[in-house]
């Protein structure tokens, strides 16, 4: 776990409308557990999906999203997302550089190729601040790029880069990929030399 002085936060694991992937196996463990474990390295309090809206509110403390399609987001790296929307008051979310080529298509016709640095996509986590807390029902969504659009409406939402290994995970394939990228000796239920 970090250190005592972070700033204290709530967090839960989304897999809803995720299919079964969340529970392939990267290192040995599920997704979903490899998550988990790291929100806690992270020094976030999990809360699971059954808590009330009304209970988050009343910790007072930010809220962490974290997607098990992203299973190997570093425990530094959500600890600084934390403490960044702790201290600037503003929605932080963890994202990644676009690297395939992306074209405009209009009418069924492919045309020009957008310039990919102006584009990123939704990696993990989403830090709610206390405030923004505050001020909502519930989360609006559970996808994770229609949460980030839906705050962004709202609220002032900065964008952090997530290290390569907070990559998202779309097949089994990606996951073996992931395994592969990661695999170094380390703690927990993460990476593992073999």
């Amino acid at each position: 776990m970090y250190d005592d002085e972070l700033s204290p936060a709530l967090g839960t694991v989304l897999d809803d409308d995720r299919g079964h992937l969340p529970y392939a196996l990267i290192h040995g463990e599920g997704l979903v557990a490899a998550a988990a474990w790291a929100l806690g390295e992270a020094g976030v309090t999990p809360v699971d999906h059954g808590t009330a809206w009304a209970g988050l509110v009343d910790a007072d403390e930010p809220f962490v999203l974290h997607d098990p399609l992203c299973p190997m987001t570093p425990p530094a790296f959500i600890a600084e997302c934390v403490e960044r929307a702790a201290a600037r008051g503003c929605v932080v979310v963890g994202v990644r550089p676009v690297t395939d080529t992306v074209k405009v298509v209009a009418d069924g016709v492919v045309g020009e190729t957008v310039d990919r640095e102006a584009l990123v996509t939704v990696a993990s986590p989403i830090v709610l601040p206390a405030g923004v807390v505050a001020s909502l029902t519930g989360l609006p969504s559970t996808d994770f790029v229609e949460l980030v659009a839906a705050l962004r409406r709202r609220y002032p939402v900065e964008l952090v880069e997530a290290p390569p290994t907070a990559r998202r995970v779309g097949s089994l394939e990606d996951v073996r990929v992931l395994e592969a990228l990661t695999r170094v000796a380390a703690p927990g239920p993460g990476p593992r030399e073999t």
